[in-house]
């Protein structure tokens, strides 16, 4: 039986607010397993980098799950391309932490690429089982990057190939994702594993819109909600460009308008951040844009449940947890065809894939929200149906599943 797991996590703690910095689904990810992992008897240790003096360098977020912050480089927020020169001393430091306290593991499992040589350190040097989930993959962003973002570093794309070579299991949100490391990386299909994320359907489940829109100040306008990072690679200027081809006014004369829940994220955070302010400006949107900061998940299950229908124009997705999150909240969805999404989106059932990232036929597939009332609720009822299958509790049963085998445990 599998008793006690390190993940690694270097650029981004598990207690981070997602939509901030370099936060996103991924720390989501690591909170709700760790919680759930500890609910079945597997005590769990995340080891991330110190970001402020004022950290306590050990936190029992519960008993059985702590998240431990160790110096890397400067104790600040730093940009995830400026934590390469820091990656060894990480490693280092885990390692150090390790070895004061004799800590024993069953297995390690390390997330995005640069935890992945901590993840390998630590396997060869305690002799146990390396599992690795890389969330995004270099080589899958670089196909579907637009002009206005850099490829990846040359360290990144060898990176990730170590740590391939390296792991006993690489763990794939999706089979898209499982194809992907195929493809791109000629990875081993024997040591390929498929384990979709969850949704907690505490908090994200269907509820009053008039008393979610009252809880958060808002009218009654229809809402198309935009949940995530701004950042180029997330698509929010698609988002934005999207509202420019919608009319002011749905058939009924209600206004539509675009709510963006997020902050500026990456080395161009602020950048595409002032783009899309631009953009807003050029087409004379002020009126019908509003900015959002990142929110907690019960106040973010507000968003959803006021919103007539949830955007999601991302390059590429691993999984794509907002989507799953709206779906789950009985919202419709309106979301790229590409990278994991096809896989959490139910086409014609609980939302609508949308080709080659043109504004046009994401305006066209919401109008066909808005404008035709029964269409958007057949949408909303295959949207909660198709979410059931997407929960905490099967994502640790399966990730169990692929603990033992990987261990023997």
């Amino acid at each position: 039986m599998i008793e006690r797991v390190a993940y690694i996590s270097m650029h981004t703690s598990p207690l981070a607010m997602p939509g901030i910095g370099n936060a996103g689904g991924m720390n989501v990810y690591l909170d709700r397993m760790a919680r759930t992992l500890v609910s079945r008897g597997v005590d769990v240790t995340v080891f991330t980098r110190k970001t402020d003096p004022d950290q306590a360098g050990v936190v029992e977020v519960e008993a059985g799950y702590r998240v431990v912050r160790l110096v890397a480089g400067p104790v600040q927020p730093l940009r995830v391309g400026d934590l390469v020169p820091h990656v060894k001393g990480f490693a280092g430091a885990v390692m150090a932490w390790i070895a004061e306290r004799d800590a024993q593991f069953d297995l390690v499992h390390s997330h995005y690429w640069l935890s992945g040589r901590t993840g390998v350190r630590v396997k060869r040097a305690l002799d146990i089982p390396l599992a690795n989930s890389f969330h995004t993959l270099g080589k899958v962003k670089d196909a579907a990057r637009g002009p206005m973002e850099p490829p990846s570093s040359t360290e990144r794309l060898l990176t990730e190939e170590e740590v391939i070579a390296e792991s006993n299991c690489v763990i794939a949100s999706t089979p898209y994702e499982f194809d992907d490391l195929l493809e791109h990386y000629a990875a081993s299909p024997e040591r390929l594993c498929v384990s979709p994320p969850g949704v907690d359907h505490d908090v994200f489940h269907p509820g009053d819109r008039n008393e979610s829109r009252a809880r958060l100040g808002l009218g009654d306008e229809r809402i198309v909600l935009y949940v995530g990072r701004i950042q180029p690679h997330k698509g929010t200027h698609i988002a934005v460009e999207t509202l420019a081809q919608l009319p002011d006014h749905d058939p009924d004369g209600i206004p539509i308008v675009l709510h963006i829940v997020g902050g500026a994220s990456g080395p161009d955070g602020e950048e595409e951040l002032a783009r899309l302010e631009s953009t807003v400006a050029t087409h004379d949107l002020a009126d019908r844009v509003r900015f959002f900061d990142p929110v907690r998940h019960p106040v973010l299950a507000d968003h959803y449940r006021s919103a007539d229908v949830v955007i999601v124009p991302s390059r590429s997705e691993s999984f794509g947890l907002v989507a799953a999150e709206a779906q789950a909240c009985g919202i419709p969805v309106v979301a790229a065809n590409s990278g994991g999404l096809p896989y959490v989106v139910n086409a014609s059932e609980s939302g609508l894939l949308v080709d080659d990232n043109d504004p046009s036929a994401y305006a066209a597939a919401i109008r066909a929200v808005i404008d035709h009332a029964s269409f958007a609720e057949r949408l909303g009822d295959g949207a909660v149906a198709f979410s059931t299958r997407f929960s905490w509790d099967a994502a640790a049963t399966r990730l169990l599943e692929l603990y033992t085998g990987i261990s023997g445990k």
